[in-house]
């Protein structure tokens, strides 16, 4: 099957390397994916990272171990360099085999590409690898409390001294920063700059004086989100990613990555939380509400639309595409959230046990009311596509 994208073929077509690659990691998560480890499938993920995170930790460093981390990145770096086809197999076999959420996604996912495009030679040794060995933990300090989808309005501050960025400010809703080493940290490095201009991308280690942790309690009665503040934190002079002040192209870098191919294992993901909500209605006879119906098979064409969009980008730039996905999927996953408590009916209001057990679905619908807003609230996104690819008079800004 051929996809086209702007003018560009992708070739869904598999071919013998790449069954034979499917083979290969399928029997491997087979082969491993026992014992304490089997233990941990379907653990792990989005508002549910507390889930057994040592025990998830340690079976990223064995996938690690046997040569399964960072699995895109080119040989050179450290990687497997896989084609584009083979991540799609990686990331729906890992999705198929029901395998755990992995702990190293924005080192792996977002950090480690940035480093491999913009880094230096010195970053890349000192980082790479202990990214691919999951030797340290990274979280991203992009948002901001008065910044938060406007990124360019960030106001933490950083300033060379003898040798070292000193950094003040405050960093919100940081995924992760509880159990980060290091962070990637957009601070304001010129006096007087203001909107793009003037930042820059740092590199910056978690455990020091100066850095604060917050955690955030959500709906879901869990705290993977963070606030994090800097005060005097400090990092060497030359753990800035790219050159001083240009931390919006790095930033943008970065954002581009993260809605590249791994999005279609979240997809599949997507699609085991509508099973649950179908078997749920077969089970309490929700199937025979004609609405239900109805609502189920929109939800699966609207699946169905979010993967076929996912492939047919995948050879494109991803800088406006991103938003574009962003916008399909988010209110999508939130309707599905909505669904799962129309199906669940009364039960849905009642928790499984006191004080506040929720079950995978009650836990679906609260976290997914957050969709539309992290990671870029889906009125910026509109606003994005409006003002670069449409043309459109920009937004009245006080």
């Amino acid at each position: 099957m051929d996809i086209e994208s702007e003018g560009i073929a992708v070739d869904l077509n598999y071919s013998a390397e790449d069954d034979a690659f499917r083979q290969e990691f399928r029997q491997w998560l087979e082969a491993n994916l026992v014992g304490k480890f089997a233990a941990l499938r379907g653990l792990g993920g989005s508002g549910r990272e507390h889930e057994a995170f040592e025990e998830r930790l340690e079976w990223n460093r064995h996938m690690a171990a046997h040569g399964w981390s960072c699995v895109s990145w080119p040989k050179e770096h450290g990687g497997r360099g896989l084609s584009l086809q083979q991540q799609v197999i990686f990331h729906e076999e890992y999705a198929r085999a029901d395998a755990p959420a992995r702990v190293n996604h924005l080192g792996e996912e977002l950090l480690g590409p940035t480093l491999i495009a913009f880094g230096t030679p010195e970053q890349q040794v000192r980082f790479l690898p202990k990214i691919i060995a999951v030797e340290e933990l990274w979280c991203q300090g992009y948002s901001e409390p008065g910044a938060g989808s406007d990124l360019a309005g960030v106001k933490t501050k950083a300033r060379l001294e003898d040798g070292k960025w000193v950094i003040d400010g405050q960093k919100v809703w940081t995924s992760l920063a509880h159990t980060a080493d290091w962070c990637f940290v957009i601070a304001r490095t010129e006096a007087g700059s203001a909107k793009h201009r003037g930042l820059s991308y740092l590199l910056v280690p978690m455990d020091q004086p100066g850095v604060e942790i917050r955690p955030i309690l959500q709906l879901t009665g869990t705290s993977e989100f963070n606030e994090v503040f800097f005060d005097g934190a400090v990092t060497d002079a030359d753990l800035v990613v790219g050159e001083p002040g240009a931390g919006w192209s790095m930033a943008m870098g970065t954002l581009g990555f993260e809605r590249g191919v791994s999005t279609l294992a979240q997809q599949i993901a997507f699609q085991r939380e509508l099973q649950l909500i179908i078997d749920l209605a077969r089970a309490n006879g929700a199937i025979e509400d004609p609405i239900i119906q109805d609502q189920i098979v929109k939800s699966q064409m609207g699946l169905d639309m979010l993967r076929m969009h996912g492939l047919r980008t995948l050879s494109g730039e991803q800088g406006i595409e991103a938003s574009i996905t962003k916008l399909l999927w988010a209110p999508w996953h939130r309707s599905l959230g909505e669904l799962a408590m129309a199906v669940a009916g009364a039960g849905g209001l009642t928790v499984a046990q006191a004080p506040y057990e929720l079950d995978e679905l009650q836990a679906l619908y609260l976290f997914s009311r957050a969709d539309t807003l992290y990671g870029g609230s889906d009125e910026i996104q509109r606003n994005v596509i409006a003002e670069r690819v449409l043309g459109l008079p920009k937004e009245i800004r006080a």
